[in-house]
């Protein structure tokens, strides 16, 4: 059998240990604080500590652990003997018995370790902590030792450069450019909102007393679809169905109807038009994957409606079709208008 080891794999796991060594040792002996959960990964190292510390208070740390890096001290492996071991302060998960190997970070951290190390701190290169959230009586940490820190480097000076690009901004003003995006979006939505609210309003006006609405309008949200249907239905004395493109052939919907229960209705729907949803019984919401023509005639099966063609009238004609959706017909000449299926856009 002839083996051969990965230098790289194996110099990437002796840099992240060593660096995770320091960083314990120093936590340590500033705050008594265990290490008490360990974990390499291919991305990231994982580290739980025995109590609590403070962003400000792991960036001290962060910064002792780099410059104990970079006076580049020999790391010390040493077999001492039980009556030795019993004089020495040492870091250990549990008890041991038999010979126990001793691994010095000079000036940072001494520890009961079978691992793979570094000769010398300096091979480390450099340590970065990346999170660090609450975990039990602790908290979890995620950091990253030698290569890894200029890996990542590289991917965030790269991530900040094309934002710089795209907002026109200096690398180092990024987050302040960011921050500007931020206050116009959020001055737009109000915009939005306020515009989508007088069409609401101006929808539920225009439909008061008469019967159930499908209405189609491009370019809603799903909270705006809701709000549209919920303001016509209490107004449109029936159920409103309003129903706005996603772009990639489906729609989003809303329907209500005061007081009504439209279980079955919607259940129907969805399985005629490879539809998804639901809610209360007068109030549903969804989408379907369908078209405005598959979607409207569902509409005028379900009702019974029947296009004919329509002779000479100047009256307004009101087709009512039960519990069904109504149509008001404005009819002019040999061509009619259908009001109450209407389509418009935001």
């Amino acid at each position: 059998v002839i083996g051969k080891i990965n230098w790289e794999r194996r110099f990437d796991l002796m840099q992240q240990h060593s660096g995770e060594h320091i960083v314990s040792g120093l936590v340590h002996e500033a705050y008594g604080y265990d290490n008490v959960g360990f974990h390499m990964s291919s991305d990231v190292i994982t580290v739980d500590l025995s109590g609590v510390l403070t962003e400000a208070q792991l960036a001290e740390i962060e910064a002792e652990t780099n410059k104990k890096i970079w006076e580049n001290s020999e790391v010390e492996i040493t077999y001492p003997s039980k009556e030795e071991l019993e004089k020495l302060s040492y870091r250990s998960k549990k008890e041991l018995t038999g010979q126990v190997r001793l691994v010095r970070f000079p000036g940072s951290d001494l520890c009961a370790c079978c691992g793979t190390h570094v000769t010398h701190t300096g091979e480390i290169g450099a340590v970065k902590i990346l999170t660090v959230e609450n975990f039990h009586e602790g908290i979890r940490l995620t950091m990253i030792c030698g290569k890894r820190v200029m890996d990542y480097l590289n991917m965030v000076n790269d991530q900040n450069r094309q934002v710089s690009v795209k907002l026109s901004a200096k690398i180092g003003e990024t987050a302040a450019a960011v921050g500007r995006l931020q206050d116009e979006n959020f001055r737009l939505k109000g915009q939005v909102a306020h515009v989508v609210d007088e069409l609401c309003r101006a929808e539920a006006d225009r439909w008061e007393g008469e019967g159930s609405v499908l209405l189609f309008h491009d370019g809603l949200e799903a909270d705006q679809v809701r709000k549209m249907a919920d303001a016509v239905m209490q107004k449109c004395s029936g159920c409103c169905a309003v129903f706005s493109s996603n772009g990639d052939g489906s729609y989003k919907y809303a329907m209500g109807e005061l007081n009504g229960d439209l279980r079955q209705f919607t259940k129907e729907m969805n399985a005629a038009l490879n539809g998804r949803g639901g809610g209360k019984p007068f109030f549903v919401q969804g989408s379907v994957k369908a078209s405005e023509e598959e979607i409207r005639q569902f509409f005028r099966s379900y009702t019974g409606y029947l296009e004919t063609e329509l002779a000479q009238f100047t009256e307004i004609h009101l087709l009512s079709f039960g519990k069904g959706f109504q149509q008001i017909v404005y009819s002019s000449g040999e061509n009619g208008h259908h009001i109450g299926a209407t389509h418009g856009s935001l």
